[in-house]
């Protein structure tokens, strides 16, 4: 039998989270670039930044086309990555892990939202994206993403890092907020995947 989706946050309707959506107004447009694999992963977040932020866009592709390359290769776009050891010494030399500091013009915070094997392919299909001002997080929690792994020690979800970069460039808005669907999600599918309680659903219908 086809499971029904909710066609805003793309999930069964049994596991919909669209009651604990909010909208806010945020100042720095976030340009997400999305690997093609994440676009319908069922626990992907980019897509809860897109329903919760006014200035969200989501580009789908590995390798950007000429007009968003035109958009976003400018010293006004910030492309938020962290500093790993794999990274030339130049991209880590850009990083900046204090956005009180970033330059006040900035109108694009660039976000790759892609596993961080295939965000590296992306920066190596787009290597305009190594030479911008880049911020790195340095988050003081753990990432509360348990329904989806990564294989690098202090990672976050694309939703944790978009909220976690905005409450530093723009702390007069509180951004903590956007993380309340990210948790309803952990939730509905925390207690969708234990057996005890799909063998209830399961007597019940």
């Amino acid at each position: 039998m086809s499971r029904n989706y909710c066609e805003q946050c793309k999930r069964p309707i049994d596991v919909c989270f669209c009651d604990s959506l909010i909208t806010i107004k945020n100042k720095i447009p976030i340009h997400i670039i999305q690997h093609p694999s994440e676009q319908h992963h069922p626990f992907n977040t980019g897509r809860i930044a897109q329903l919760c932020l006014e200035n969200c866009r989501i580009t789908v592709a590995e390798k950007l086309n000429d007009h968003v390359r035109r958009v976003l290769n400018n010293s006004n776009t910030l492309l938020l990555y962290p500093e790993l050891d794999w990274l030339p010494k130049a991209f880590n030399d850009n990083a900046s892990g204090d956005g009180l500091h970033l330059d006040p013009a900035t109108k694009h915070l660039i976000v790759i939202d892609a596993t961080w094997r295939k965000s590296k392919k992306i920066l190596h299909l787009n290597p305009f994206l190594q030479h911008l001002p880049r911020l790195s997080l340095r988050p003081a929690y753990e990432s509360q993403y348990q329904i989806r792994h990564s294989s690098f020690k202090d990672s976050l979800s694309t939703i944790e890092s978009i909220a976690l970069a905005l409450e530093q460039l723009e702390p007069e808005t509180n951004y903590k907020a956007l993380l309340k669907p990210f948790q309803r999600m952990i939730e509905l599918q925390t207690q969708f995947s234990n057996p005890k309680n799909r063998e209830r659903k399961k007597n019940i219908n």
